[in-house]
């Protein structure tokens, strides 16, 4: 049960040239057309202790009002509705795969108002071309390709982690900016070789990205060159298996203000990560590191360069345990922390470290069904010292197809 639930998630989050987790299929002429996706939605209840202000923070403030907020939101993998169409001519396999992900909670308003305006987004429009002997070529957008690994095997894909009960956004954030940095869905060019024994290269050129900061550390920037990333595996199989992982992600910024009126810089932002993940009977394991500069938290480039132009240090990681009870139920407890490091001039509200504990229960109820009961404890400091601290309590139920 356990391998079916990992499965459909993966097959949610990154649909692939194969139809071999398929949803819904059927034949129309030469293509076998498969719909799959998902529909989830949590009660979220968050307590918040403070109201300090901490730019990048993620721990919710209580707004000097009430404390106390609830809402019902989609988790952190979106609803989702994904139809991939395959077929194989002149010996080469091809796929064309197309989604959209509405989400479905809304923010409030006032009696009479129009409340209906949960996001919704289109995060995949890619076509792929290969053939077992040679590997794939993947062209459109698609989940990046560094930190991909991460969130996949984040257990809070199949609940909520932290971000905000009364947001209405398409998701919340998991243990995004507690852990590693969100891959996010991007335009790109990739190849990935077969696999050979286990071992497995992914490497393309990505959709650039501009720079971004906030109140007290704000930058912003272009490129006039792709991104770069990458990533090795190596994957066993037997009573012990794992997989063991390493990525790259690199891109000129160019256009960075300094603070000086009318001068700029450039510089290149890079990161490196590394991951394991292992599983023994009802046991898995996953421990996960990255380290960057100029990449900034919680997402690429964010926060990355300060007011005069120059790059930040910053890295993170998450350690998770999981284990599979006789009545199949999922109990996880999972633990990480991203720092971003200040530089002189940063002022005292920038944030220097968000963490997340979060401990859940995800419970097969059908072999396709999920309920999902979750408790965070989400931390955010300043770089001056300031903390704000929320507690998340989420449940619901999360149905693949």
């Amino acid at each position: 049960m356990n391998n079916k639930i990992k499965l459909a998630v993966a097959g949610a989050v990154l649909a692939s040239a194969s139809v071999a987790n398929a949803g819904i299929t059927w034949d129309a002429g030469d293509w076998t057309v498969d719909m799959n996706g998902n529909v989830n939605a949590f009660a979220v209840m968050t307590d918040s202790s403070d109201n300090n202000t901490v730019t990048g923070g993620l721990a919710t403030t209580n707004g000097g009002n009430d404390k106390d907020s609830v809402g019902i939101n989609t988790g952190l993998l979106p609803s989702w509705l994904g139809f991939t169409a395959t077929t194989r001519q002149n010996d080469i396999d091809t796929s064309v795969t197309i989604s959209f992900q509405p989400g479905a909670g809304n923010t409030q308003a006032l009696k009479g108002g129009n409340s209906n305006n949960a996001d919704t987004e289109n995060r995949q429009a890619f076509l792929t071309f290969g053939d077992k002997s040679w590997g794939s070529v993947k062209v459109g957008k698609d989940l990046g390709i560094f930190g991909s690994t991460a969130i996949l095997n984040d257990m809070t894909l199949l609940g909520v982690g932290s971000g905000s009960a009364t947001s209405g956004n398409t998701t919340t954030l998991g243990r995004i900016g507690t852990g590693y940095l969100y891959a996010d869905w991007i335009g790109q060019i990739a190849y990935t070789t077969p696999n050979m024994n286990g071992f497995q290269l992914t490497a393309g050129i990505t959709q650039p990205w501009n720079a971004q900061g906030g109140a007290s550390a704000t930058s912003s920037g272009s490129t006039d060159e792709f991104g770069y990333q990458g990533q090795a595996s190596f994957s066993w199989t037997g009573d012990f298996a794992g997989k063991v992982w390493g990525g790259f992600f690199s891109q000129e910024v160019t256009n960075i203000t300094t603070g000086v009126a009318g001068t700029t810089t450039s510089d290149r932002a890079n990161a490196f990560e590394a991951g394991v993940s292992t599983s023994i009977y009802n046991i898995n394991l996953v421990a996960y590191a990255y380290s960057a500069e100029g990449v900034g938290t919680t997402g690429m480039l964010v926060q990355g360069f300060d007011t005069s132009g120059n790059a930040r240090d910053s890295d993170g990681g998450y350690v998770q345990a999981t284990y599979v009870i006789p009545t199949g139920t999922k109990l996880g407890v999972s633990y990480g922390e991203s720092h971003l490091d200040n530089n002189a001039g940063d002022g005292d509200a920038l944030v220097k470290e968000n963490t997340m504990l979060t401990v859940g229960a995800y419970h097969p109820l059908t072999k396709h069904l999920n309920l999902v009961a979750e408790y965070s404890k989400v931390e955010s400091e300043a770089q001056g010292g300031d903390e704000n601290e929320s507690d998340v309590i989420a449940l619901g139920a999360i149905l693949f197809f």
